[in-house]
């Protein structure tokens, strides 16, 4: 997610679509968490200061005031949740003993910016009626590949053999198990120390594929991969791995907070699979990113799915007309609650098709999504958009959709 979104919002989801073995049905585990009334979340970006804080080298008080203004425009839009980006790169938005702060608080990685952002975003969150969701990226240390660059106690320099650099990238290596093991510990401290309702992942699992480069893990594989078919089979275990026993985790320490990821809206197309929707995608999750998101909601690993459905009614490599019933279908019988994941920053961007110059584009994704029961609500990226509405496309929506307040989930 200046205008960096999630995979460099979507790496604009048009270069994405250039190109242009799941598990059984799982009734609701018992004990699983559910979430009462409609979702309505805006996420809160904090990777490259996208939405918050403006910029590095805000005081406290700065930062705060920026913070809670976010949360009260939330309210404002009749929203009743927040994802808030709390681990963007390898870095914490809290007092973490296993990750520095972030350097997008002070502009120095790893120095106190003197007062906790968590904490204080779940305690006004919770003081307004809104949910509060941790939003973490497990895998992603660094948008640079210059390990001097992080600060000298940071745990990937601490272990350079964890590190892989990619496209100009720095990742956590998935297939090694001290990996997982470390960055679930990273996670669930917050998931200790905080009432967060929520954890949340975003997109990101393997990295996007860059043309050209390789992502160097033959040594993991050499000495884990035994017993698996191929390279892809074994990545895609270490991922459900990460997932299955970050759920255990959440549950063993917060039984209430949720687990919910926000995948890329494509799982396979069904040129590649039948069991795929009907887009011609040039990512697809379960090749490229090597998550298998159909996989985790109909096994009920997870408690809800929010897919990233980022184009517009009507485009042919990826209609959001095709994927909201596509992921209904998967959603359906599966007690794994499903929202829809809105582009509410193409609205009005230029650099977009004419379907996003149309303020009501937006309103009728809902009204879309409105006839498929399965589909309990929205989340709109991101946070600087719902204010600024460069078109009305929000207040649009609003008027439509959410005249009356929004029900707390809580």
């Amino acid at each position: 997610m200046g205008r960096l979104s999630r995979r460099a919002f979507t790496l604009a989801a048009a270069a994405m679509l250039s190109g242009l073995a799941t598990g059984g049905d799982a009734a609701a585990a018992p004990g699983r968490p559910r979430a009462e009334g409609e979702m309505r979340g805006m996420w809160l970006a904090t990777v490259a200061n996208r939405d918050w804080p403006s910029r590095t080298g805000l005081t406290a008080a700065q930062q705060r005031t920026e913070l809670l203004a976010h949360l009260d425009t939330a309210v404002r839009r009749r929203l009743n949740a927040v994802m808030f980006q709390v681990r963007p790169t390898a870095d914490a938005m809290w007092p973490s003993p296993y990750e520095p702060w972030s350097q997008y608080l002070t502009g120095v990685q790893g120095r106190d910016p003197g007062w906790d952002p968590l904490g204080t975003a779940v305690t006004e969150a919770h003081a307004r009626g809104l949910e509060l969701h941790a939003w973490f990226n497990p895998y992603r240390i660094a948008n640079h590949t210059d390990p001097t660059r992080l600060v000298a106690s940071h745990p990937a320099r601490e272990h350079p053999d964890w590190v892989v650099p990619y496209g100009g990238k720095l990742y956590y290596n998935p297939g090694l198990p001290q990996v997982r093991a470390f960055v679930q510990d990273a996670m669930l401290d917050a998931v200790r120390r905080y009432e967060i309702d929520a954890v949340h992942w975003d997109d990101y699992f393997y990295p996007y594929p860059v043309a050209g480069q390789v992502f160097d893990d033959d040594a993991a594989y050499a000495a884990y991969g035994a017993g698996f078919p191929d390279r892809a089979a074994w990545r895609r275990d270490n991922i459900d791995r990460l997932v299955r026993e970050t759920a255990a985790g959440i549950k063993r320490i917060r039984p209430r907070a949720r687990f919910g990821v926000s995948p890329f809206g494509v799982w396979r197309n069904a040129t590649t699979d039948p069991l795929g929707s009907a887009t011609r995608a040039g990512v697809q999750t379960y090749d490229d990113l090597h998550a298998d998101t159909r996989k985790w909601v109909r096994e009920g690993w997870i408690d809800y799915i929010c897919p990233q459905l980022y184009w517009n009614i009507g485009l042919a490599a990826a209609d959001y007309a095709k994927l909201v019933p596509w992921w209904a279908e998967v959603a359906e019988g599966s007690g794994v609650q499903l929202y829809v994941g809105e582009a509410l920053y193409k609205a009005g961007d230029p650099a977009q098709p004419a379907a996003w110059q149309d303020p009501a584009e937006l309103s009728r994704h809902l009204t879309l999504a409105g006839d498929y029961p399965q589909v309990g609500g929205h989340v709109f990226f991101s946070a600087k958009e719902v204010g600024a509405d460069r078109i009305g496309a929000m207040a649009r929506l609003v008027a439509d959709h959410y005249q009356r307040s929004a029900r707390s989930m809580r």
